[in-house]
């Protein structure tokens, strides 16, 4: 690798060597890699290389460790492939994503980052070299789904309000620290936003919660993947205690039966609040102003998925 970048091109096959597979309608690859990225690995570059070099493909690998990945990106969007392939965290998953969008090449966002949410939800609890390999040899294309908060993506999850907050005392439970997650859901309680969040599904009724949340069709059990929204739910403990069931509730994956929370089917939603909106999409902390306008898109990217996960969630 040489400047950040690593080029794997055709090379004559001796008469011993194996004769390289074809990719199914992907011929050119651009790979964008941080090696210091969760769990990508310091010899990601030289490992995915080594992997691509058993396909029939032409390939350039680009290491966005250090680089500026606005750019980084578009010059793998400029070279027009067939397939961009990420191996970083959820964040640059995210990105490539967004840029590439339901008309540019499709995306692979393997698992590379520390929570790879995008990843696990296309691709199943799994490592970055397995999944790679998975939609090399046996992969289709699939449409993915998400939405958008004013000019932010996302595709797994949205959260907008205190909730997120709650993910300490989630885990404390996990743990099995019951008083530990008392005193972690009080203190979200205690730092939660000024004003309750104010809202509308589809143009129909004002409602006030405390939080609300999206999820996708590609990681909500509820929905079917060929969904035309985002199952939304919104959460209104009235304190510290409904705050500690839930998040129980959600440490059993029950959450949808608390009688704080109240679920639904939507395409657009108009949020409004007395001041600034806490929210993390995907993950992610994100600012908002007091107010936000959150978007189903129905063909939000194209990514490249192993056949028998396509098969799944589609059926």
């Amino acid at each position: 690798m040489v400047g950040g970048k690593t080029e794997v091109t055709n090379k004559p096959v001796s008469e011993t060597a194996a004769p390289r597979r074809k990719v199914e309608g992907v011929r050119k690859v651009e790979v964008i890699a941080n090696p210091l990225s969760g769990s990508v690995g310091p010899n990601a570059c030289e490992e995915v290389a080594a992997i691509l070099e058993g396909y029939d493909l032409q390939a350039n690998i680009q290491s966005c460790q250090g680089g500026k990945l606005t750019d980084i990106i578009q010059k793998a969007l400029d070279a027009k492939p067939d397939l961009i392939i990420v191996i970083a965290g959820d964040g640059t998953a995210r990105a490539v994503a967004e840029a590439a969008g339901p008309t540019g090449p499709m995306v692979a966002p393997l698992p590379g980052g520390t929570m790879n949410m995008l990843p696990f939800a296309i691709y199943g609890q799994t490592t970055w070299p397995e999944a790679l390999e998975a939609i090399l040899s046996n992969g289709e294309e699939k449409r993915i789904s998400g939405g958008t908060v004013e000019n932010h993506s996302f595709y797994v999850a949205a959260i907008l309000g205190s909730p997120a907050l709650w993910a300490r005392a989630r885990e404390a439970v996990r743990m099995g620290k019951v008083w530990l997650a008392i005193a972690r859901a009080k203190r979200a309680w205690s730092r939660a936003f000024s004003g309750r969040l104010r809202f509308t599904l589809d143009g129909g009724a004002r409602v006030k919660s405390e939080a609300l949340t999206f999820m996708c069709p590609i990681v909500s059990k509820e929905l079917d993947n060929d969904t035309t929204g985002l199952e939304a739910a919104a959460l209104d403990p009235t304190g510290a205690v409904d705050v500690f069931r839930l998040a129980i509730a959600a440490a059993a994956g029950q959450w949808r039966q608390d009688p704080a929370v109240q679920v639904t089917l939507a395409r657009q939603a108009y949020c409004w609040a007395g001041g600034p909106i806490p929210a993390i999409l995907d993950g992610e902390s994100v600012k908002l102003g007091r107010t936000a306008l959150v978007r189903f898109k129905p063909n939000a990217f194209r990514a490249l998925v192993p056949r028998d996960l396509a098969s799944k969630a589609t059926a």
